[in-house]
C-alpha cells in the first residue's frame, strides 16, 4: 500500500525552479548605445532646464534688487522711471484669467469632438475630420491672431452686448466701455480655439485605446451608447484627458503673438472681463522687449521667470494628480 506524503518544505526546489532569469546588462552593442543615448538625452534636458532657470533667476535678482515697489503686487510697469517701478500683478491676473476662460471653453468641446470622432462618426467621416483637427494644430499662432483681430473682434460685439444685457448683474459681464472687444474675454475665446485641436488630438488617441471588450460587455448588459462612454471610455481616458488639458494649458499660458494682436493692453486690474484692457506675461514681453533698455529687459526676464515657475507648477500638479490616484490609469479602468 502506497502512502502519499506531502513534499518536504525544507527540500530544495527543483533545478527548473531555481533557474530564474537574472537582470543582467545586455551584451548587445545596440542596446548599450540606445541606453547611453536615452540616458544622455535625459541628462541634457535636465541641464538645459537648470541653465534656463539659473539665467532667469540671475537676471531677476538684478532687476528686483533695484525695484522700489513690491514686484509681486505692483500693477504699474515703468522700469525706465525714476525710481524704476514694475510689477506683475496685472500680468499674472490677465494670464490666469484668459487661460481659465480658454480651458473652460476648449476642454468640454474637445472631449465631445474626440468622442464623436472615435466612437460615433462613421469611418468615412471620422478620418477626414481627424485630419482637419490635426491640421488646425499646425496653424501658426500669428494666423490665429490676424483672424482674431480682423474677424473675431468685430463679431464678438453682439455677444458682448447680449452678455451685458442678461448677465451684467454678475459684474463679470458688466460692460462699462463702448470700445471694441479687445478684452481678456476675447483673448480667452481665441486661446480656446487655438488649444482645441491639441486637446482634441491627444484625447481622441486615448479614447481609441479603450478596451473593446469593456465596451462590448457594457452593450451586452443593455447599456446605452452614452452609458458605455460614461462607464468604459471616459474612466479609461481620464489620465489622457488630464494630460491633454495640461498640454493645452501650457500653450494658453505662453501664447504670445495671437494675444499681442488681439488685446488692447493696459495695466489695470478689472473683474469686468468685457472691458478692453489687461495683459499677459508673454504679450508684455513681446511688446516691450525691443524698446527696453538693459534694466527694462531684466524686468521683463523677471516676469518670464514667474511664467516659467507657473508652467512648472501646472505640469507638476498634473503629474501629481495622475500619480496620486491609481484609478486614473487606463490599465485599471
Amino acid at each position: 500500500m502506497t502512502i502519499a506524503t506531502e513534499p518536504n518544505a525544507s527540500a530544495p526546489p527543483p533545478p527548473e525552479a531555481q533557474a530564474k532569469p537574472s537582470a543582467k546588462k545586455s551584451s548587445h552593442a545596440g542596446d548599450r548605445v540606445f541606453l547611453g543615448l536615452s540616458r544622455g538625452s535625459g541628462i541634457v534636458l535636465l541641464v538645459i532646464m537648470a541653465a534656463i532657470a539659473a539665467f532667469l533667476t540671475y537676471r531677476t535678482v538684478l532687476a528686483v534688487s533695484k525695484d522700489d515697489a513690491n514686484f509681486l503686487t505692483t500693477s504699474e510697469w515703468n522700469p525706465a522711471g525714476d525710481p524704476p517701478v514694475f510689477g506683475i500683478a496685472v500680468l499674472l491676473f490677465g494670464t490666469i484669467v484668459s487661460s481659465i476662460i480658454a480651458m473652460a471653453i476648449a476642454v468640454p468641446v474637445a472631449i465631445g469632438i474626440a468622442l464623436f470622432i472615435s466612437h460615433y462618426a462613421p469611418r468615412k467621416l471620422a478620418t477626414p475630420l481627424a485630419y482637419v483637427v490635426d491640421l488646425l494644430a499646425a496653424v501658426p499662432s500669428i494666423i490665429y491672431g490676424l483672424w482674431g483681430a480682423v474677424f473675431l473682434v468685430p463679431y464678438l460685439d453682439g455677444l458682448n452686448k447680449w452678455l451685458d444685457q442678461y448677465l451684467g448683474w454678475t459684474y463679470i459681464f458688466d460692460k462699462t466701455s463702448d470700445g471694441v472687444a479687445r478684452s481678456l474675454f476675447t483673448v480667452g475665446i481665441l486661446l480656446a480655439i487655438m488649444i482645441l485641436p491639441i486637446v482634441t488630438s491627444v484625447t481622441r488617441e486615448v479614447f481609441l485605446q479603450a478596451p473593446k471588450m469593456h465596451e462590448e460587455a457594457a452593450l451586452a448588459l443593455g447599456a446605452t451608447r452614452w452609458e458605455v462612454m460614461r462607464m468604459s471610455v471616459l474612466p479609461f481616458g481620464r489620465s489622457g484627458i488630464i494630460s491633454a488639458s495640461m498640454l493645452g494649458l501650457g500653450r494658453a499660458l505662453g501664447e504670445t503673438m495671437a494675444v499681442a494682436v488681439v488685446l488692447s493692453p493696459s495695466f489695470i486690474i478689472s473683474g469686468r472681463l468685457l472691458d478692453p484692457g489687461g495683459g499677459t506675461f508673454a504679450q508684455n514681453i513681446a511688446a516691450k522687449f525691443n524698446e527696453a533698455d538693459e534694466f527694462g529687459r531684466d524686468a521683463l526676464i523677471a516676469s518670464g521667470l514667474v511664467l516659467f515657475v507657473i508652467t512648472l507648477l501646472v505640469n507638476g500638479a498634473a503629474r501629481w494628480i495622475i500619480g496620486r490616484r491609481k484609478e486614473y490609469s487606463g490599465a485599471n479602468a
